[in-house]
């Protein structure tokens, strides 16, 4: 069986159909021949050589990049926790501080309700002097104007009177 028939009537090699695969199957066994079936062979083979090498690279940098994550959040972690730990040692301090304060402010108002109790006591222990003073003082007059002179009974009464309302007048 032929191949390629030629319209009845005319011979095969008259007819356009056979020139162009004549030609297509010279022009294929030329390229066979040349070695260019190995050529397309070739480039392919190292397409995929690339694609493989691209996919391999790819992989690479996938693992690189996922142990870089792992590290970045590991140094996140880290930080978030130390940044715990910083603000629990502020708190601790500031409440040791707040605690020193109020200790020291307890102190100074101690303190100073001391001075106020010891210059009261001393105040106290001054007037309670003036008055002994003046009571000795009333004391003693009282005693020299008896021996200067004769009093009577109504004298003493006035001037016991008087001495008490001296008195008074000196606690007051």
């Amino acid at each position: 069986m032929l191949l390629f028939a030629a319209p009845a009537g005319t011979p095969f090699y008259q007819d356009a159909t056979f020139w162009v695969a004549f030609c297509v199957t010279i022009f294929l066994l030329i390229l066979l021949f040349k070695g260019a079936f190995k050529a397309m062979g070739k480039a392919l083979d190292d397409r995929a050589a690339q694609i493989e090498d691209d996919l391999n690279e790819a992989r690479r940098l996938r693992e690189e990049a996922q142990s870089l994550k792992a590290s970045y959040e590991r140094k996140q972690k880290e930080a978030e926790e130390q940044a715990e730990e910083i603000v629990a040692q502020a708190r601790k301090d500031a409440e040791s501080m707040a605690s020193r304060a109020r200790a020291d402010l307890k102190e100074r108002l101690d303190r100073r309700a001391a001075q106020a109790e010891a210059k009261i006591a001393n105040a106290e222990a001054q007037a309670l002097a003036e008055v002994r003073a003046k009571a000795a003082e009333l004391a003693i007059s009282g005693a020299e104007g008896l021996l200067k002179g004769n009093m009577t009974a109504t004298d003493h009464k006035s001037m016991v009177a008087e001495g008490i309302a001296g008195l008074g007048k000196a606690l007051n």
